[in-house]
Protein backbone atom coordinates (compact mmCIF):
# COMPACT_ATOMS: atom_id res chain seq x y z
CA UNK A 1 0.00 0.00 0.00
CA UNK A 2 1.52 3.89 -0.98
CA UNK A 3 2.16 5.57 2.24
CA UNK A 4 -1.06 7.43 3.42
CA UNK A 5 -3.06 5.85 0.69
CA UNK A 6 -6.85 4.97 2.84
CA UNK A 7 -5.35 6.18 5.79
CA UNK A 8 -7.91 8.29 8.55
CA UNK A 9 -7.20 11.78 9.12
CA UNK A 10 -6.17 12.83 12.53
CA UNK A 11 -9.12 15.37 13.75
CA UNK A 12 -7.90 18.82 16.08
CA UNK A 13 -11.06 18.84 18.77
CA UNK A 14 -11.92 22.44 20.07
CA UNK A 15 -14.82 22.61 23.06
CA UNK A 16 -16.40 25.73 24.15
CA UNK A 17 -17.13 26.70 27.65
CA UNK A 18 -20.10 26.15 28.86
CA UNK A 19 -22.49 26.92 32.33
CA UNK A 20 -22.01 24.58 35.09
CA UNK A 21 -24.82 22.17 34.82
CA UNK A 22 -24.69 21.76 31.58
CA UNK A 23 -25.93 18.63 29.32
CA UNK A 24 -24.49 15.71 29.60
CA UNK A 25 -21.33 14.46 27.85
CA UNK A 26 -22.61 12.57 24.98
CA UNK A 27 -24.21 16.03 24.48
CA UNK A 28 -20.99 18.29 24.80
CA UNK A 29 -19.18 15.50 22.44
CA UNK A 30 -21.79 16.40 19.84
CA UNK A 31 -20.98 20.15 20.16
CA UNK A 32 -17.33 19.88 19.34
CA UNK A 33 -15.60 20.96 16.04
CA UNK A 34 -13.15 18.48 14.22
CA UNK A 35 -11.13 19.56 11.36
CA UNK A 36 -10.10 16.14 9.35
CA UNK A 37 -7.35 16.56 6.49
CA UNK A 38 -5.87 13.73 4.00
CA UNK A 39 -3.47 13.14 3.67
CA UNK A 40 -2.25 12.78 6.95
CA UNK A 41 0.04 15.66 8.73
CA UNK A 42 3.49 14.23 8.23
CA UNK A 43 3.01 11.55 5.62
CA UNK A 44 6.05 11.29 3.22
CA UNK A 45 6.24 9.69 -0.06
CA UNK A 46 2.84 9.89 -0.86
CA UNK A 47 1.44 8.92 -4.54
CA UNK A 48 0.53 12.40 -5.79
CA UNK A 49 -2.51 11.32 -7.92
CA UNK A 50 -5.03 12.20 -5.41
CA UNK A 51 -6.96 14.84 -4.58
CA UNK A 52 -6.27 17.02 -1.19
CA UNK A 53 -9.34 16.95 1.02
CA UNK A 54 -10.29 19.03 4.41
CA UNK A 55 -13.83 18.30 6.07
CA UNK A 56 -15.34 19.70 9.55
CA UNK A 57 -17.77 18.08 11.69
CA UNK A 58 -20.13 20.24 14.40
CA UNK A 59 -19.16 23.22 12.51
CA UNK A 60 -18.53 25.17 8.81
CA UNK A 61 -14.88 25.92 7.59
CA UNK A 62 -14.44 29.25 7.05
CA UNK A 63 -10.89 29.43 5.59
CA UNK A 64 -8.59 26.74 3.97
CA UNK A 65 -5.21 27.66 2.25
CA UNK A 66 -3.20 25.02 0.85
CA UNK A 67 0.42 25.86 -0.62
CA UNK A 68 2.56 23.61 -2.93
CA UNK A 69 6.38 24.35 -2.82
CA UNK A 70 4.85 27.74 -2.03
CA UNK A 71 2.53 28.63 -4.48
CA UNK A 72 -1.22 28.38 -3.79
CA UNK A 73 -3.41 25.32 -4.45
CA UNK A 74 -6.83 26.24 -5.52
CA UNK A 75 -9.60 24.23 -4.38
CA UNK A 76 -13.56 24.09 -3.89
CA UNK A 77 -15.68 24.09 -0.99
CA UNK A 78 -18.87 22.11 -0.92
CA UNK A 79 -21.86 24.45 -0.69
CA UNK A 80 -22.48 23.99 2.71
CA UNK A 81 -19.10 24.83 3.89
CA UNK A 82 -18.48 21.49 5.60
CA UNK A 83 -15.89 20.06 2.93
CA UNK A 84 -13.04 21.58 1.35
CA UNK A 85 -11.27 19.57 -2.05
CA UNK A 86 -8.41 20.65 -4.57
CA UNK A 87 -9.52 21.41 -7.62
CA UNK A 88 -6.19 19.19 -9.43
CA UNK A 89 -4.93 16.00 -8.23
CA UNK A 90 -1.33 16.48 -6.67
CA UNK A 91 2.02 17.19 -8.28
CA UNK A 92 4.95 14.59 -7.55
CA UNK A 93 7.91 15.78 -4.88
CA UNK A 94 6.59 18.59 -3.54
CA UNK A 95 6.14 19.81 -0.25
CA UNK A 96 2.37 20.55 0.70
CA UNK A 97 1.18 22.72 3.74
CA UNK A 98 -2.64 22.75 4.65
CA UNK A 99 -4.15 25.70 7.12
CA UNK A 100 -7.80 25.12 7.73
CA UNK A 101 -10.13 26.69 10.28
CA UNK A 102 -13.45 26.39 11.41
CA UNK A 103 -16.09 27.47 13.77
CA UNK A 104 -19.33 25.23 15.42
CA UNK A 105 -21.23 25.10 18.18
CA UNK A 106 -17.87 24.21 20.10
CA UNK A 107 -16.27 27.24 19.13
CA UNK A 108 -13.31 27.76 16.87
CA UNK A 109 -10.84 24.89 15.63
CA UNK A 110 -7.20 25.51 13.75
CA UNK A 111 -5.55 22.75 11.87
CA UNK A 112 -2.04 23.07 9.86
CA UNK A 113 -0.99 19.93 8.05
CA UNK A 114 2.23 19.15 6.79
CA UNK A 115 3.18 16.62 3.85
CA UNK A 116 5.39 15.12 0.75
CA UNK A 117 4.73 13.38 -2.53
CA UNK A 118 6.94 11.01 -3.79
CA UNK A 119 9.43 12.33 -6.58
CA UNK A 120 8.72 10.47 -10.31
CA UNK A 121 10.68 8.00 -11.36
CA UNK A 122 9.83 9.75 -14.93
CA UNK A 123 7.67 12.35 -16.25
CA UNK A 124 5.95 12.65 -19.47
CA UNK A 125 4.68 16.00 -21.67
CA UNK A 126 3.35 16.31 -24.95
CA UNK A 127 6.51 16.57 -27.69
CA UNK A 128 3.66 17.37 -30.08
CA UNK A 129 0.57 19.42 -30.18
CA UNK A 130 -1.43 20.01 -33.27
CA UNK A 131 -3.27 22.46 -34.79
CA UNK A 132 -0.24 24.88 -33.51
CA UNK A 133 0.93 28.60 -35.04
CA UNK A 134 3.97 27.36 -36.96
CA UNK A 135 2.47 24.56 -38.90
CA UNK A 136 -0.98 24.64 -39.05
CA UNK A 137 -1.72 28.52 -38.22
CA UNK A 138 -3.96 29.02 -35.42
CA UNK A 139 -7.33 29.12 -38.25
CA UNK A 140 -8.29 26.50 -39.32
CA UNK A 141 -10.55 24.27 -41.38
CA UNK A 142 -13.94 22.73 -40.06
CA UNK A 143 -12.27 18.47 -40.29
CA UNK A 144 -9.36 19.63 -38.11
CA UNK A 145 -8.30 17.09 -35.17
CA UNK A 146 -7.06 17.58 -32.09
CA UNK A 147 -3.34 15.80 -32.45
CA UNK A 148 -1.66 14.67 -29.62
CA UNK A 149 2.16 12.88 -29.42
CA UNK A 150 3.22 12.06 -26.04
CA UNK A 151 7.02 12.59 -24.75
CA UNK A 152 6.84 9.19 -23.13
CA UNK A 153 4.59 6.17 -23.80
CA UNK A 154 1.76 6.19 -21.23
CA UNK A 155 -0.85 3.54 -20.18
CA UNK A 156 -3.52 5.34 -17.59
CA UNK A 157 -5.44 6.11 -20.39
CA UNK A 158 -8.80 7.04 -18.05
CA UNK A 159 -6.60 9.62 -16.08
CA UNK A 160 -5.37 11.47 -19.18
CA UNK A 161 -8.58 11.90 -21.01
CA UNK A 162 -10.26 13.02 -17.69
CA UNK A 163 -7.92 15.86 -17.88
CA UNK A 164 -7.68 16.71 -21.72
CA UNK A 165 -10.80 19.61 -22.01
CA UNK A 166 -12.07 20.92 -24.63
CA UNK A 167 -14.10 24.07 -24.37
CA UNK A 168 -16.17 25.56 -27.99
CA UNK A 169 -18.10 28.68 -28.44
CA UNK A 170 -20.83 26.23 -29.58
CA UNK A 171 -22.22 22.96 -28.85
CA UNK A 172 -20.08 19.75 -29.72
CA UNK A 173 -20.17 16.40 -29.34
CA UNK A 174 -16.65 14.32 -29.66
CA UNK A 175 -14.14 12.07 -28.38
CA UNK A 176 -10.73 11.33 -28.66
CA UNK A 177 -9.60 8.05 -30.03
CA UNK A 178 -5.98 6.32 -29.26
CA UNK A 179 -3.71 5.01 -31.68
CA UNK A 180 -1.00 4.03 -29.37
CA UNK A 181 0.56 4.48 -26.14
CA UNK A 182 1.69 7.64 -27.48
CA UNK A 183 -0.56 9.42 -30.02
CA UNK A 184 -4.43 10.25 -29.20
CA UNK A 185 -6.58 12.13 -31.36
CA UNK A 186 -10.02 14.46 -30.99
CA UNK A 187 -12.34 14.90 -33.52
CA UNK A 188 -16.25 15.96 -33.36
CA UNK A 189 -19.02 13.58 -33.91
CA UNK A 190 -19.65 16.33 -37.19
CA UNK A 191 -17.34 18.16 -38.80
CA UNK A 192 -16.80 21.88 -36.28
CA UNK A 193 -19.47 24.08 -37.10
CA UNK A 194 -17.87 27.36 -38.75
CA UNK A 195 -16.49 29.94 -36.80
CA UNK A 196 -16.20 28.02 -33.30
CA UNK A 197 -13.60 29.28 -30.88
CA UNK A 198 -12.11 26.15 -29.43
CA UNK A 199 -9.59 26.42 -26.49
CA UNK A 200 -8.28 23.24 -25.31
CA UNK A 201 -6.05 21.98 -21.91
CA UNK A 202 -3.96 19.61 -20.95
CA UNK A 203 -3.92 19.55 -17.56
CA UNK A 204 -1.64 17.03 -17.14
CA UNK A 205 0.38 18.70 -14.22
CA UNK A 206 0.88 15.29 -11.52
CA UNK A 207 -1.40 13.27 -13.81
CA UNK A 208 0.07 9.45 -13.50
CA UNK A 209 0.56 8.30 -17.24
CA UNK A 210 1.91 5.41 -16.10
CA UNK A 211 3.86 3.18 -13.20
CA UNK A 212 6.24 5.91 -12.02
CA UNK A 213 5.92 8.76 -14.63
CA UNK A 214 3.62 12.12 -14.03
CA UNK A 215 3.10 14.70 -16.22
CA UNK A 216 5.44 17.66 -15.71
CA UNK A 217 3.43 20.22 -16.87
CA UNK A 218 -0.12 21.64 -17.88
CA UNK A 219 -0.84 22.86 -21.64
CA UNK A 220 -2.99 25.48 -23.53
CA UNK A 221 -4.03 26.20 -26.76
CA UNK A 222 -6.74 28.43 -28.73
CA UNK A 223 -7.44 27.99 -32.03
CA UNK A 224 -10.59 29.08 -34.27
CA UNK A 225 -12.75 27.15 -36.97
CA UNK A 226 -12.89 29.24 -40.46
CA UNK A 227 -15.18 29.44 -42.64
CA UNK A 228 -16.60 26.11 -44.12
CA UNK A 229 -14.69 25.22 -47.46
CA UNK A 230 -15.78 21.11 -48.96
CA UNK A 231 -14.42 19.64 -51.77
CA UNK A 232 -15.13 16.80 -53.32
CA UNK A 233 -12.82 15.22 -56.54
CA UNK A 234 -14.87 12.94 -58.58
CA UNK A 235 -12.73 10.99 -60.39
CA UNK A 236 -15.41 9.22 -62.83
CA UNK A 237 -16.74 13.02 -63.98
CA UNK A 238 -12.77 14.78 -63.72
CA UNK A 239 -14.18 17.28 -61.65
CA UNK A 240 -13.79 18.57 -58.22
CA UNK A 241 -16.60 20.81 -56.83
CA UNK A 242 -15.78 23.33 -53.97
CA UNK A 243 -18.39 24.12 -51.62
CA UNK A 244 -18.10 27.18 -48.89
CA UNK A 245 -20.46 27.72 -46.28
CA UNK A 246 -22.78 24.99 -47.89
CA UNK A 247 -22.87 26.91 -51.40
CA UNK A 248 -21.49 25.79 -54.22
CA UNK A 249 -19.03 27.56 -55.08
CA UNK A 250 -16.29 25.88 -58.11
CA UNK A 251 -16.39 23.42 -60.20
CA UNK A 252 -13.34 22.66 -61.89
CA UNK A 253 -12.20 20.29 -64.14
CA UNK A 254 -9.25 17.70 -62.85
CA UNK A 255 -7.35 14.86 -63.53
CA UNK A 256 -6.58 12.38 -60.60
CA UNK A 257 -4.59 8.60 -60.46
CA UNK A 258 -4.23 6.72 -63.77
CA UNK A 259 -4.44 3.20 -62.01
CA UNK A 260 -2.54 1.67 -64.63
CA UNK A 261 -1.25 0.27 -61.47
CA UNK A 262 -3.17 -0.50 -57.80
CA UNK A 263 -0.54 2.27 -56.22
CA UNK A 264 -1.38 4.95 -59.09
CA UNK A 265 -4.93 5.42 -57.57
CA UNK A 266 -6.35 8.49 -55.70
CA UNK A 267 -7.09 7.13 -52.81
CA UNK A 268 -11.03 7.25 -51.99
CA UNK A 269 -12.73 8.80 -49.10
CA UNK A 270 -12.09 12.06 -46.28
CA UNK A 271 -8.70 13.57 -46.64
CA UNK A 272 -8.01 16.98 -45.14
CA UNK A 273 -5.44 19.78 -46.09
CA UNK A 274 -2.26 18.78 -44.31
CA UNK A 275 -0.16 21.53 -45.64
CA UNK A 276 0.21 24.07 -48.44
CA UNK A 277 3.36 24.64 -50.26
CA UNK A 278 4.54 26.67 -53.08
CA UNK A 279 7.09 24.09 -54.42
CA UNK A 280 7.02 20.03 -53.97
CA UNK A 281 9.54 17.89 -55.59
CA UNK A 282 8.04 14.33 -56.37
CA UNK A 283 9.71 11.07 -56.87
CA UNK A 284 8.79 8.00 -56.96
CA UNK A 285 8.49 5.85 -54.16
CA UNK A 286 9.04 2.39 -55.35
CA UNK A 287 11.65 2.79 -58.41
CA UNK A 288 15.44 4.60 -58.22
CA UNK A 289 17.38 6.07 -60.74
CA UNK A 290 17.81 4.26 -64.06
CA UNK A 291 14.18 1.89 -62.87
CA UNK A 292 11.61 1.37 -64.50
CA UNK A 293 8.63 3.82 -63.19
CA UNK A 294 11.17 6.08 -61.58
CA UNK A 295 10.42 9.64 -61.92
CA UNK A 296 11.19 13.14 -60.47
CA UNK A 297 9.20 16.08 -60.65
CA UNK A 298 9.21 19.66 -59.55
CA UNK A 299 5.19 21.01 -58.94
CA UNK A 300 4.11 24.25 -57.88
CA UNK A 301 1.15 25.26 -55.04
CA UNK A 302 0.25 21.92 -53.41
CA UNK A 303 -1.64 20.85 -50.89
CA UNK A 304 -0.74 17.87 -49.29
CA UNK A 305 -3.78 15.72 -48.24
CA UNK A 306 -1.96 12.16 -47.20
CA UNK A 307 1.47 10.60 -46.22
CA UNK A 308 1.34 8.65 -49.58
CA UNK A 309 2.43 11.17 -51.67
CA UNK A 310 -1.13 12.85 -52.35
CA UNK A 311 -1.56 16.25 -53.47
CA UNK A 312 -4.13 18.78 -54.75
CA UNK A 313 -1.46 20.29 -57.09
CA UNK A 314 -1.12 22.12 -60.62
CA UNK A 315 -0.16 20.48 -63.29
CA UNK A 316 0.22 22.87 -66.86
CA UNK A 317 1.06 19.05 -69.06
CA UNK A 318 -2.15 17.57 -68.01
CA UNK A 319 -4.31 20.64 -68.70
CA UNK A 320 -6.05 18.86 -71.61
CA UNK A 321 -6.54 15.79 -70.06
CA UNK A 322 -8.48 17.82 -67.20
CA UNK A 323 -12.13 17.67 -67.44
CA UNK A 324 -12.15 14.02 -69.55
CA UNK A 325 -9.29 11.18 -68.91
CA UNK A 326 -6.97 10.46 -65.27
CA UNK A 327 -3.26 10.29 -65.95
CA UNK A 328 -1.47 10.80 -62.92
CA UNK A 329 0.43 8.92 -60.67
CA UNK A 330 -2.17 9.35 -57.93
CA UNK A 331 -2.25 13.38 -57.52
CA UNK A 332 -5.01 15.57 -58.09
CA UNK A 333 -4.10 17.76 -60.63
CA UNK A 334 -5.24 21.70 -61.52
CA UNK A 335 -4.31 23.68 -64.07
CA UNK A 336 -1.50 26.36 -62.73
CA UNK A 337 -4.12 29.02 -62.13
CA UNK A 338 -6.26 27.07 -60.16
CA UNK A 339 -3.93 25.19 -58.45
CA UNK A 340 -2.21 28.62 -57.38
CA UNK A 341 -6.29 29.93 -56.28
CA UNK A 342 -6.65 26.57 -54.35
CA UNK A 343 -3.59 26.45 -52.14
CA UNK A 344 -3.76 30.46 -51.36
CA UNK A 345 -7.59 29.74 -50.26
CA UNK A 346 -7.44 26.28 -48.29
CA UNK A 347 -7.08 25.75 -44.93
CA UNK A 348 -5.09 23.22 -42.96
CA UNK A 349 -7.82 20.73 -42.24
CA UNK A 350 -10.03 21.55 -44.96
CA UNK A 351 -11.92 18.21 -46.07
CA UNK A 352 -10.80 17.11 -49.19
CA UNK A 353 -13.36 14.12 -50.37
CA UNK A 354 -12.11 12.10 -53.28
CA UNK A 355 -14.87 9.57 -54.94
CA UNK A 356 -14.75 7.03 -57.29
CA UNK A 357 -11.62 4.66 -56.87
CA UNK A 358 -11.55 0.98 -55.79
CA UNK A 359 -8.05 2.27 -53.31
CA UNK A 360 -9.35 3.58 -50.33
CA UNK A 361 -7.85 6.07 -47.91
CA UNK A 362 -6.51 4.35 -44.88
CA UNK A 363 -7.22 6.36 -41.34
CA UNK A 364 -3.72 6.19 -40.40
CA UNK A 365 -2.75 7.32 -43.66
CA UNK A 366 -1.87 11.02 -43.04
CA UNK A 367 -4.97 12.50 -40.90
CA UNK A 368 -7.38 9.95 -42.41
CA UNK A 369 -8.99 10.45 -38.95
CA UNK A 370 -12.62 11.12 -40.35
CA UNK A 371 -12.15 7.30 -42.57
CA UNK A 372 -13.44 5.42 -39.38
CA UNK A 373 -17.24 5.59 -38.44
CA UNK A 374 -18.52 7.04 -35.50
CA UNK A 375 -19.03 4.03 -34.04
CA UNK A 376 -15.84 2.54 -34.61
CA UNK A 377 -14.01 5.48 -34.10
CA UNK A 378 -15.21 5.02 -30.27
CA UNK A 379 -13.83 1.98 -29.80
CA UNK A 380 -10.74 3.55 -29.14
CA UNK A 381 -11.78 5.47 -26.81
CA UNK A 382 -11.53 5.38 -22.86
CA UNK A 383 -14.62 7.59 -22.27
CA UNK A 384 -16.46 7.83 -25.26
CA UNK A 385 -18.37 11.07 -25.77
CA UNK A 386 -16.72 13.63 -24.66
CA UNK A 387 -19.20 16.73 -25.35
CA UNK A 388 -17.51 20.18 -25.04
CA UNK A 389 -17.47 22.27 -22.14
CA UNK A 390 -19.43 26.19 -23.17
CA UNK A 391 -16.20 28.82 -23.99
CA UNK A 392 -17.61 31.93 -22.50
Amino acid sequence: MRAGAGALALLVLTTGCSALGGGSDAERRDDRTAISVTPLDGARDLAPEQPITVAVVSGRLTQVTVRAGGQPVPGLFSPDHTQWRSQRVMAPGLSYSVEARATGPGGAADRTVRFTTRRADKTFGIASLLPNKQDTGLTVGVGMPIMITFSQPVTDRVSIERNLVIQASRPIDGAWHWYDNKNVVFRPREYWPAHTKVKFTARLAGIRGADGVYGKQDYTREFEIGRSQISTADTRTHYMKIERDGKPFKNWPISAGMGDVYRHYTTSGIHLAMSREDVTVMTSPDAGPGQAGYYQTTVYNSVRISNSGEYVHGAPWSVGDQGNSNVSHGCVNLSPERAKWFKDNTLIGDPVIVTGTPRKLEPTNGWGHWQESWVDWLKWSRLRDAPADRLT
